[in-house]
């Protein structure tokens, strides 16, 4: 009888001895590295992390991080979203190496190498944990895509293209078209 092993599963004691110029996130205690994101994402990214942050500072209602940056929201899962946002009322799962627990709001940014399970995987992990707003930002449908928590999971609110305005049930002031990070 042929003997099966095992599959490892890593925990964040494991995560944290991984190379430092290496990104890694920890999904269901699998170890995933995912490559550096391309141009259009960089782009968005800092477009919407200047967005974002303006109006939270504006509104002094929280703090905004971004990737890299880890989110522990269990000992085998660790993500890095590509930004996050945590309420002051929420300030006290802010340490000085990361966040422990699930942000209020999580911002994805689509890649061919991490759609899927940003689509997938991620997106029921950051139910699961509790993430009330999640955002799928889609570089080249040029669409804002978010996703409210409810008792079953995430709900669409609405997915956002040029002209249309977005909004935030998490960040109540915060308003854009998405033609601004595009």
């Amino acid at each position: 009888m042929a003997r099966s092993t095992p599959a490892i599963k890593f925990t964040y004691a494991d995560y944290r001895n991984t190379p430092d110029d290496k990104r890694y996130e920890l999904l269901d205690g699998d170890l995933v590295m995912t490559p550096a994101p391309g141009t259009a994402h960089q782009r968005v990214s800092r477009n919407l992390t200047m967005l974002l942050g303006q109006s939270v500072e504006l509104t002094g209602a929280g703090e905004i991080f971004v990737a890299p940056f880890d989110v522990v929201l269990s000992d085998t899962d660790v993500v890095q979203p590509d930004l996050l946002f945590v309420s002051n009322e929420r300030a006290n799962i802010i340490t000085d190496e990361n966040v422990q627990g699930a942000p209020d709001l999580v911002v994805e940014i689509l890649s061919p190498s991490t759609a899927e399970r940003d689509q997938t995987f991620k997106r029921s992990l950051y139910a699961k944990y509790g993430v009330k707003e999640y955002w799928l930002v889609d570089t080249d449908a040029k669409t804002v895509t978010v996703l409210l928590r409810d008792d079953h999971g995430f709900t669409l609110a609405g997915t956002y293209g040029r002209g249309q305005i977005l909004t935030s049930s998490t960040l109540t002031e915060f308003t854009m078209d998405p033609t601004e990070i595009f």
